[in-house]
C-alpha cells in the first residue's frame, strides 16, 4: 500500500503539470491551525480543499469539520484517496473548463 507521502507527492506533480496554483499546508504545532486540508488549491476560480489519505487512512473529526465548513462556504473539499485518483483528475478537468 503507498504511504500517504507518496501518494501526496504523485497529486502534487499533477496539479502542477495542470498548472493548478496550490499549498501544500502543515497544520498543527504553535503557528498553524490543525484539521486544515493537506492541499489548498484554486482550480477554475474555486476554492478546493483536498485532505489526503491512505486508502484505509481515517478521517479525523476536526479534519471532516473544516470540510463540511468549506463546502458550506461554497467551495469544494473532499478526501482523496488513491482508489479515488481518477475521479479527482476527472473533477479538476470540469472544474478548469
Amino acid at each position: 500500500m503507498p504511504k500517504e507521502k507518496d501518494f501526496q507527492l504523485k497529486v502534487e506533480k499533477f496539479l502542477t503539470d495542470k498548472g493548478i496554483y496550490f499549498v501544500k499546508y502543515w497544520g498543527g504545532g504553535n503557528f498553524t491551525r490543525s484539521g486544515v486540508p493537506d492541499l489548498l488549491c484554486c482550480i477554475g476560480g474555486r476554492f478546493v480543499g483536498v485532505e489526503l489519505k491512505t486508502d484505509n487512512g481515517k478521517v479525523s473529526e476536526l479534519q471532516q469539520y473544516n470540510i463540511d465548513k468549506i463546502i458550506q462556504s461554497g467551495g469544494v473539499a473532499l478526501v482523496l484517496r488513491p482508489k479515488d485518483f481518477k475521479d479527482f483528475q476527472s473533477m479538476v478537468k470540469n472544474l478548469k473548463e
